[in-house]
Parts: C-alpha cells; structure tokens; sequence
C-alpha cells in the first residue's frame, strides 16, 4: 500500500490525532490552537487536505486515521534512504552514525533488532 506523502506542518497535526484519536473535530481545533498556534480554519483546511489523499477519516466530525504513525515514519525513512542513499540501508547507517552519538544500550538494542529480523520478523 502506497502511503500518502504527509508533510511538515501536517505531521506536527497528525502526532496531536495520533495522541487523540479518535478525536472531535473541535477539539483538534482546540488542540492545534495550543500547540500549533493555529486558527480554526488552518485545521479544518489541513483535515480536508488529508481526508482528501486518505491519511484520514472525517466521519459526522469524528476523526480518525487511516495512516498510523508507524506507517507514515516507515514511508518518511523508506524516501530519505531511496533519495539520498541511493537505496543503501548501510549507507544510511553509516553516515547517521557518524554524527550521532549512539550510547552501547541504544546499540544493543539495534543489535537486537537485527537479530530479531535474522530470525524471520520485526515485531
């Protein structure tokens, strides 16, 4: 399945539905407000947007998503690696390595994650 590009502005709304939902469209009307600075009609924009390219669903002013939010990092990492890694997951690895500092609990759980995908799964 193909997952809708989310960009920017829209990802900082859809962390606030992923929170919420399902949610009222009043009250991430109210949610954006606070958190975004946004005005009413900035988020009854971004929800028809969204509904529109099916990363979610507006039904009676019930909002819900048909993107989770694993999906959509999923699709954001799968893009980054494609365009500019060439595709290359070691390639990505390598160059985020080099400048992140990556404590040994953070790399043991790496390590099983690799095993675990060795193993025939990601769960």
């Amino acid at each position: 399945m193909e997952i809708p590009k989310i960009f920017e502005s829209e990802y900082r709304f859809c962390l606030i539905m992923w929170e919420h939902e399902p949610v009222t469209t009043t009250e991430l009307v109210r949610l954006c407000k606070e958190r975004l600075q946004w005005k009413r009609t900035t988020t009854y924009t971004v929800i028809k947007r969204l509904g529109e390219r099916g990363v979610l669903k507006n039904e009676n002013g019930m909002i819900t998503s048909l993107v989770s939010k694993d999906e959509a990092q999923a699709s954001e990492i799968d893009e980054l690696v494609e365009k500019k890694f060439e595709g290359s997951v070691p390639a990505f690895i390598a160059a985020f390595t080099k400048h992140q500092k990556i404590s040994e609990q953070e790399i043991d759980e790496v390590q099983r994650m690799i095993d675990r995908f060795r193993r025939g799964g990601m769960e």
